[in-house]
This record gives structure tokens, C-alpha cells and sequence, in this order.
């Protein structure tokens, strides 16, 4: 029986490979907003068979980053405008609480931890010349770990699940410009001065007023876009 089981269990670590690759490549602008999902193309890339890889697909279509329109078939997912206004709107509200939360509850080690965790972030952006600020998934994500260290296991489904990597990819499609890497951290710095304080008003203000700095940043850069696209 565990020959039986065992291609099935090969099958699905393939599939959960390709899955994070694609997941980086989206998140990352490899794979960008709107490009076509071809099978035979990925499949080669990856050096993968067609099986592994629809499950992969299926599985970013479930994480909202491929969608499937009739006549047009999988895509990169592209939000309009109004949608990626709404999500800020949604993340202003969900982190600035986390945020609340996790100066309440988080620990002097995890506290210590983020500070830490900032600091390899600054020797990333330097070496991208502070052009560029991505944070890989998870542990290594600043926004993550300030969800995840708020001890609200609701808060965690939405923001470290439901929404996680699409909010990822706008995130870091949206954080390369001449100026938004080296504000971003430093309004990160200030967050976590204010949870090591624990300040909780402070630090839920501080996280709002850094999310909405990043939507305005996002409206800015969407209608300059659209300026030149009618030039």
C-alpha cells in the first residue's frame, strides 16, 4: 500500500513546490499583474508534469492570485482601482487593531525579534540601491509577524491567509519607487518603538497612518499611470 500512496504523496510535494515558486514570481513581478497562465510554458520552466502543476494553479486560484475569465482563460490576477483601494481600506482597519494587540500581547523576546528582523530588511533595501523593498513570506514579513504577534486568531485567518499574498503582490509592486522603501521602514522602526512601549494607541495609529500612506502612494501612482496611458 505505500507504493500505491507514494506517487500520490510525489505528485503533491511537486505541486506544493511550484505552488510557492509561482507564489514568488507573482508576488515578486516575475509573473506580472494580468500575464497569461500557460500550462505548457510553466510546466517547462518548472520542469514539471501537467498534473502537479493544475493543482498548483487551482491552488493559487483559491489564493485569489489566478483568475479564470471565459474566452480569456487563467490569468495573473489584476485589480481594478476601486478593488485595491478597498483592500487598503480593509488592511488600515484589520492591521491598525493587530497592531493595538500585539503591543498588548506580544512578548519582550518577539519585541526584540522585530527589531532585529528590520535590520536585515535595511541591509536588503540598501543592496537594491532603496529602490526596492520585498519581504519574503511569513516569518521574514514584517506585517505578518505584527499579525501574528496580536494572539487573535481571527485576525491571523484574514490578514495571514484570506488576503495574505495578494496583498503581498500590490505591496511590493507598489513599494518600488524613488522614495516609498526608505519611508516604508523607517515607519516600520516607529511602529515597533511604539509596540516596545506598548503603546497600543500609538502603535494602531502609527500602523494606520504607515497603511494609508501606502494607499495614497498606490492612488498616485494608478493616476499618474492612467495620465499617460490618455497622453
Amino acid at each position: 500500500m505505500k507504493e500505491v500512496g507514494k506517487p500520490e504523496f510525489e505528485s503533491r510535494t511537486l505541486s506544493d513546490r511550484v505552488c510557492q515558486q509561482l507564489i514568488s514570481a507573482i508576488v515578486s513581478g516575475e509573473l506580472p499583474a494580468g500575464t497569461k497562465i500557460s500550462e505548457a510554458d510553466l510546466a517547462k520552466t518548472y520542469g514539471i508534469s501537467r498534473g502537479p502543476l493544475r493543482e498548483a494553479i487551482r491552488r493559487l486560484e483559491s489564493l485569489r492570485l489566478i483568475e479564470r475569465k471565459a474566452h480569456i482563460g487563467a490569468r495573473v490576477v489584476k485589480l481594478s482601482a476601486e478593488e485595491l483601494i478597498d483592500i487598503y481600506q480593509v488592511r488600515e482597519a484589520l492591521e491598525g487593531m493587530a497592531c493595538r494587540l500585539a503591543a498588548q500581547n506580544m512578548s519582550d523576546a518577539e519585541i526584540q525579534a522585530l527589531f532585529e528582523l528590520l535590520d536585515q530588511h535595511e541591509t536588503s533595501v540598501e543592496e537594491q540601491a532603496w529602490q526596492a523593498y520585498f519581504q519574503k513570506a511569513g516569518d521574514l514579513d514584517f506585517h505578518y509577524r505584527i499579525v501574528r504577534g496580536s494572539g487573535n486568531a481571527m485576525l491571523l485567518e484574514l490578514l495571514g491567509a484570506d488576503l495574505y499574498h495578494l496583498v503581498r503582490m500590490y505591496r511590493t509592486q507598489f513599494s518600488v519607487s524613488h522614495y516609498r522603501p526608505k519611508r516604508a521602514l523607517k515607519e516600520h522602526r516607529q511602529i515597533v518603538d511604539a509596540i516596545a512601549a506598548r503603546d497600543a494607541e500609538l502603535a494602531e495609529l502609527l500602523m494606520r497612518r504607515h497603511i494609508s500612506a501606502a494607499r495614497q502612494n498606490i492612488a498616485q501612482q494608478l493616476n499618474s499611470s492612467q495620465e499617460k496611458s490618455h497622453g
